[in-house]
């Protein structure tokens, strides 16, 4: 059974800076793209970051300049480096891992909470 454990969230000041991370753990034969998403009250679900297992990066427009995404391929975790936060950014993270356990397949984790207020 493979499980994605996300940590870091928190509340933060504007201007501040939160440290993400996602750990994969199971029957794992390998993981090719790691990455972030968010939803905020009221709002879809978006894509925030993703790396592949090569290293190449996406990122939100929104977030581009700000957020650095990167990931331990021997820890099979992927963190993401929130710096100058924004009100905007208040969401729940969520961390999603496209990967190998038998089949190829989707995995989410159950979320963290970043609040971004003064």
């Amino acid at each position: 059974q493979v499980q994605l454990v996300e940590s870091g969230g928190g509340l933060v000041q504007p201007g501040g800076s939160l440290r993400l991370s996602c750990a994969a753990s199971g029957s794992i034969f390998s993981i090719d793209a790691m990455g972030w998403f968010r939803q905020a009250p009221g709002k879809e679900r978006e894509l925030v970051a993703t790396i592949t297992r090569g290293g190449r990066t996406n990122y939100a427009d929104s977030v581009k300049g700000r957020f650095t995404i990167s990931r331990d391929n021997a820890k099979n975790t992927v963190y993401l480096q929130m710096n100058s936060l924004k009100p905007e950014d208040t969401a729940v993270y969520y961390c999603n891992a496209i990967l190998w356990a038998g089949v190829r397949s989707d995995y989410w984790g159950q979320g963290t909470q970043v609040t971004v207020s003064p």
